[in-house]
C-alpha cells in the first residue's frame, strides 16, 4: 500500500491538457446568461445579489480547468464554501444557491481527468468538504444529502476513468509504433546485410584481379564505394529507429514483387485483390520496397477484416525517378470499412520514419482508401 501511494504521489500530469479556448469563453458566457435568467425568473432569488455574485465568482476559473485543474478547483470550491459558510454564520436562508452552479461538477471531473494523481489527492478533500458544507447550509434532507455527495464523487470517478482510458490508449499507440519500428529495423538489417555481402564479394574479386587487371580492381572499388554509401545510409536509419525486440523474424525481407504472390488470389468469401504495379520498382531501395509491401499487407488485412460487403480491393503501386506511390482502395460499406485501430498508427509511423507521407480515410461514396508516398532511397539522412 505504501508503495502504491508513493507511485501515485509521484505521477506525472496527463498529456494534451490545454488552456482557455473559444469554446470555454462561449460556455462561460452561456452560463452567465443562464444565471441572469434564473435570478430574474425565481421569486426566491430575485433581487439577491450575493447569490448571483457567488455564481459568477465560481464561473471565473472555468476556462483554466484543464491547464490548472487543482488551482481552479480550489478557487471555485473555495468561493462556494465561503458562500455556504456565510449563509450558516448569518442564518440567511434567503440567499439560496443558484441551480446554475451545477456546473461546478466540471471542476472535480477536470481535476481527476487532467491533474496529476498528487493534485487529485490534494484537491479531493477540498471538493468534498466544500460540497458537504454547501449541502448542510441548504438544510438538505439525509437522502438528498447522500445523493448530492454521490454525484460529486461520480464526477471524480468519471474523470479518473477517462484519464485511465486515455493512458491506456497512449500506451497502446506507443506499443504499435515500437512494434512497427522493430519490423523496420529487421527489414533494414536484411538490406544492410545485402550491401555488406556485395562489398565483401567485390573486395575479394578486386584483390584477385589487381595483379593482372588494374581496371577491374578500380571498378571493384567503385562498386564498393557505392555499396558502402548505401550501407551507411541504412545504418543511420537503424540507429534512429532500432528498438529492443523480444523476438526474431528470420523470414526473408518481403519486396513489392511479392505482393502478387501473397495476395493476388481469392479465398472463399474474401474480396478480390487486384494488384497493379507500374514503373521501375526493381530499382527501389530494399527498405522502401519492404515498406511498400508492409503497408499494402496491413491495408489489405484491414480491408478483409472490416470492410463489410466489399467485393474488390484495388492495390496500385507506381514508381518514378523520385518516389513510389501506393494506393489501396476497397468498395465496402461506408460505415464499416477499416476506420481505425493501431494498424493505421503503425503504417503512419513507418511512412514518416522513411521520409514519406501517409493518409487514410473514407471515400466519398463507398469504401476506404489508404495512400502513401515514399522517396526511392527511403531515408532523410
Amino acid at each position: 500500500m505504501r508503495e502504491q501511494l508513493r507511485l501515485a504521489w509521484s505521477d506525472q500530469q496527463a498529456t494534451h491538457q490545454t488552456g482557455p479556448g473559444k469554446r470555454d469563453w462561449v460556455l462561460v458566457g452561456a452560463l452567465v446568461a443562464t444565471a441572469l435568467v434564473e435570478v430574474a425568473a425565481r421569486p426566491d432569488v430575485s433581487g439577491t445579489g450575493p447569490s448571483l455574485f457567488a455564481a459568477i465568482g465560481v464561473l471565473a476559473p472555468l476556462p483554466w480547468r484543464r491547464s490548472r485543474p487543482l488551482a481552479m478547483a480550489s478557487i471555485a470550491f473555495g468561493i462556494a464554501a465561503a458562500f455556504s459558510a456565510a449563509r450558516l454564520a448569518t442564518g440567511r436562508s434567503d440567499l439560496p444557491e443558484l441551480h446554475t452552479t451545477f456546473f461546478l461538477l466540471l471542476f472535480p471531473y477536470s481535476l481527476f481527468r487532467w491533474g496529476t494523481d498528487r493534485e487529485a489527492m490534494a484537491g479531493a478533500p477540498i471538493i468534498v468538504a466544500s460540497s458537504v458544507l454547501g449541502l448542510v447550509s441548504n438544510r438538505t434532507p439525509p437522502n438528498d444529502f447522500l445523493a448530492g455527495l454521490a454525484i460529486v464523487l461520480a464526477s471524480m470517478a468519471i474523470g479518473a476513468a477517462v484519464r485511465y482510458r486515455a493512458r491506456v490508449r497512449e500506451h497502446e499507440v506507443e506499443q504499435a509504433k515500437a512494434s512497427e519500428r522493430e519490423r523496420i529495423a529487421r527489414d533494414l538489417h536484411d538490406s544492410v546485410a545485402h550491401h555488406v555481402s556485395a562489398i565483401a564479394i567485390r573486395a575479394q574479386a578486386g584483390l584477385a584481379l589487381a595483379p593482372t587487371n588494374h581496371e577491374a580492381a578500380v571498378d571493384a572499388l567503385r562498386v564498393i564505394a557505392t555499396e558502402a554509401s548505401r550501407s551507411l545510409a541504412e545504418m543511420r536509419s537503424i540507429v534512429r529507429f532500432l528498438r529492443e525486440s523480444d523476438s526474431a523474424d528470420l523470414a526473408p525481407t518481403p519486396r513489392i514483387a511479392d505482393l502478387e504472390r501473397h495476395f493476388a488470389d481469392r479465398s472463399a468469401g474474401a474480396p478480390l485483390v487486384a494488384i497493379d504495379i507500374s514503373g521501375d520498382v526493381d530499382g527501389l531501395s530494399p527498405t522502401v520496397s519492404a515498406a511498400v509491401f508492409r503497408l499494402a499487407q496491413e491495408s489489405i488485412t484491414n480491408a478483409r477484416r472490416h470492410a463489410r460487403n466489399a467485393t474488390r480491393i484495388q492495390v496500385e503501386v507506381a514508381a518514378d525517378e523520385a518516389s513510389v506511390r501506393l494506393r489501396i482502395c476497397d468498395d465496402g460499406d461506408p460505415s464499416t470499412s477499416a476506420t481505425g485501430g493501431y494498424g493505421l498508427t503503425g503504417m503512419s509511423e513507418r511512412t514518416a520514419l522513411l521520409g514519406g507521407s501517409f493518409r487514410a480515410g473514407p471515400n466519398p461514396e463507398r469504401g476506404w482508401t489508404v495512400a502513401a508516398e515514399l522517396p526511392r532511397r527511403g531515408t532523410n539522412a
